[in-house]
């Protein structure tokens, strides 16, 4: 049986919304967990629309959205989609390749709103977060630690700001695991250089975000959030100071001081080490006291050995 697509059938919007609006699982899987890609959408400052521009903004949502899923080609039966009055919900099957959602739906739903923007004074601007984990269908629609998190992101304060500072149309938001599994490997319309991470603070914590203006290089962050730290290549050398030196030495290593010699024979130097359970004084290279050589698992103990 061949699966119908978004747009394949004549029907009204409502009556399309209707039939897409839910994976399909059988009754027995309602309260299982599915493996899922999680897309948010919200508009731009939608508290600003009144009743009569909110209706118009919230079809045009649903045209973009919509529209991208036909583009894409995207089966019905693999799309659950649910109203979230200034945006949409959308959650895709485990069957659909992540990579297709990165790549062709964010270029077609983009290409759609810019369409959409061309005779608008006020242009409508969209927040995209994507995540991937489990998620629960129910009756009333899903749940799921994944389903907050693409809903944070989508809302998250640096995904505003980037959206008004760069005068940009859309702004996509992905979680750090989606960016590490099919973002970095890049791919058909997806390029892993157009990303730039920030940390945000998130009801459930501190997470890593990675931004994306689609069409643009990778954004700047803006500096009241603090941008995350990237990831240094496999086998690079660890970070080293002006000095040639590491600026964080490992706590494990002894520690050296100067020792007052004043009282002892001229010419003479002294040092104290700091080692993890012995201490030892050394004067004219002749060990006072018990000394530990190595670490804990090599314990040789040596008394004024010169």
């Amino acid at each position: 049986m061949t699966d119908h697509l978004f747009g394949s059938e004549q029907n009204t919007p409502s009556e399309q919304n209707m039939q897409g609006a839910r994976v399909n699982h059988d009754a027995s899987e309602l309260t299982e967990a599915h493996y899922e890609l999680v897309i948010s959408v919200d508009a731009r400052r939608s508290g600003e629309y009144d009743d009569v521009d909110k209706q118009r903004m919230r079809a045009r949502i649903y045209q973009v959205v919509e529209t991208a899923f036909t583009h894409a080609k995207f089966a019905r039966d693999a799309v659950h989609l649910e109203d979230r009055g200034d945006g949409v919900l959308v959650s895709v099957a485990g069957r659909i390749a992540a990579s297709r959602l990165l790549g062709l739906w964010l270029i077609e739903a983009h290409e759609k709103l810019r369409d959409v923007n061309r005779d608008l004074a006020v242009p409508l601007g969209l927040r995209v977060g994507m995540h991937v984990g489990p998620v629960r269908h129910d009756d009333r629609g899903i749940s799921g630690r994944a389903v907050d998190l693409a809903c944070r992101l989508a809302d998250s304060s640096v995904a505003r700001q980037l959206l008004d500072a760069e005068k940009a149309d859309l702004v996509l938001v992905t979680s750090q695991s989606l960016y590490e599994d099919v973002v970095g490997a890049g791919g058909k319309f997806i390029e892993p250089a157009h990303y730039a991470p920030a940390r945000l603070e998130l009801k459930e914590g501190e997470v890593t975000a990675w931004f994306h203006l689609p069409g643009r290089p990778a954004p700047e962050i803006p500096e009241s959030a603090p941008a995350a730290p990237v990831p240094a290549p496999a086998g690079s050398p660890p970070p080293i100071g002006d000095d040639g030196l590491d600026d964080e030495p490992d706590g494990d290593e002894d520690d050296f001081e100067a020792v007052d010699m004043s009282g002892h024979r001229p010419g003479h130097v002294g040092i104290h080490q700091n080692v993890r359970r012995d201490a030892f004084h050394n004067e004219s290279n002749v060990y006072h006291g018990p000394v530990q050589m190595g670490g804990s698992g090599n314990q040789v103990t040596e008394q004024g050995r010169g």
